[in-house]
């Protein structure tokens, strides 16, 4: 996995303040990938069950939030809704690694 500590702790932290104590959050794409060089930084964050319904104004104000951390980076993130039937979710937890 190509993420320091402080920017494991950073992605943690402002999934936590953003959606909620207890929100979840899985790295995934080339990232995982020790032998890849390079690449954007995928998340898939699944909010805490106690967490109202996601929205953009949630999912801007955690890059926002995870920029003033770790600087400026390309980071793409999705967020999970109840019961997710999308591919992308299902391949982020497949493949993907918790932090």
């Amino acid at each position: 996995m190509r993420l320091t500590q402080e920017q494991i702790a950073a992605i943690r932290i402002s999934a936590n303040e953003v959606f909620g104590s207890g929100a979840q959050v899985w790295l995934f794409g080339s990232r995982v990938d020790d032998r890849r060089r390079g690449g954007d930084i995928d998340l898939l964050v699944r909010p805490a069950a106690t967490h109202n319904m996601p929205s953009l104004a949630s999912k801007v104000r955690f890059l926002n939030t995870l920029e003033r951390r770790i600087g400026e980076r390309k980071v793409d993130v999705v967020v999970e809704a109840t019961d997710d039937p999308r591919p992308i979710v299902r391949v982020a937890h497949e493949t993907g690694v918790l932090l």
